[in-house]
Formats: structure tokens, C-alpha cells, sequence
């Protein structure tokens, strides 16, 4: 596999590579965490309105740590709580998106966090956040149930390893 895709998100062409067990020194230039949440062996899925299932995650809000956001994200996401490891990183580069805005929203070079978690508490699902939902699904059927890009895959290896 690749460790840099190209990728269409609403128009823009964008650069991803995944960067294992890379840190990001630079906070403010990660915009998202992310991660893989496991319990009994299978993986916490969400039904994210508008993008189907995919991993539990969002946007770093002020004043939070890209692990603080991941811990906030799984529970108004997902429902669950747990401990959490740092896998890696997917550098999100828009230097060759011909409609990127600089001053805008994201920075030109960007960076989505990523995180095993081993879930210590499941509570009810509520539907109270973005989620209509949360399955359950082993790890071999990630390629048949996410819709995320094929970089996905390779952090879902890393979360695996990282036991």
C-alpha cells in the first residue's frame, strides 16, 4: 500500500500520507482527531449524517489537546469512554488544491491525529450529537463497512498492532 493518496473532498484535490507513530509538534496545525475504538475484539463504528460509517472523530475545539478532542469525540459520538494510545498521523497537504483559501478554515498543511481505544465503559446511545447510529464490526469487514479513504486501512493496521 501507498502512504500518500490523492483524494477528492468536495472538489478539492488533496494530498493525504499516512505518518506513523509521527508527532505533531506544531498544535495549531492539527485540525482533527480520530480513532479506532475497540471492545471484545470488534470495532465501534458511527453513522456519521451525510458520510455513512466511519471511526469516531472531529475537529480540536480551543483550548483542547488532540487527545482531549478524540476522548470528547468518542463520547458524543460513540457513547464510550476508554483508554487511548497515540498511533499516528494523516498530513492533509492542499499545496496542490487549485481552490484552497489560505486564511480560511484549514491551514495549507494540516494534520489529523489518530488514536487506538480499548473502551473501559459503553453507555445507551442517545442520537443526541451528528450520529444515527453505532455498530459493532470485526476488524476483516473495516473495508466493507467504512466509506472512508484506503489510508484508513492503514491506520486500522497500526490500531491493531498497537495492543
Amino acid at each position: 500500500m501507498n502512504n500518500h493518496i490523492f483524494v477528492n473532498w468536495e472538489g478539492h484535490h488533496v494530498k493525504l500520507s499516512w505518518l506513523p507513530t509521527v508527532h505533531i509538534q506544531d498544535v495549531k496545525q492539527i485540525t482533527s482527531a480520530h480513532g479506532y475504538c475497540f471492545s471484545e475484539g470488534k470495532i465501534l463504528l458511527v453513522d456519521v449524517k451525510g458520510r455513512g460509517f466511519n471511526i469516531p472523530g472531529g475537529h480540536v475545539e480551543d483550548g483542547e489537546s488532540p487527545e482531549e478532542a478524540f476522548h470528547r469525540e468518542a463520547f458524543e459520538e460513540g457513547y464510550v469512554k476508554g483508554k487511548v494510545a497515540y498511533i499516528g498521523a494523516i498530513e492533509v497537504s492542499h499545496e496542490h488544491n487549485p481552490l484552497f483559501k489560505h486564511g480560511g478554515k484549514y491551514p495549507l498543511v494540516g494534520y489529523q491525529m489518530f488514536y487506538r481505544m480499548d473502551i473501559e465503559e459503553c453507555f445507551p446511545f442517545q442520537r443526541e450529537n451528528e450520529t444515527s447510529s453505532r455498530i459493532w464490526v470485526e476488524p476483516e469487514e473495516i473495508p466493507y463497512v467504512m466509506n472512508d479513504h484506503e489510508l484508513s486501512l492503514q491506520v486500522l493496521n497500526e490500531a491493531l498492532n498497537k495492543r
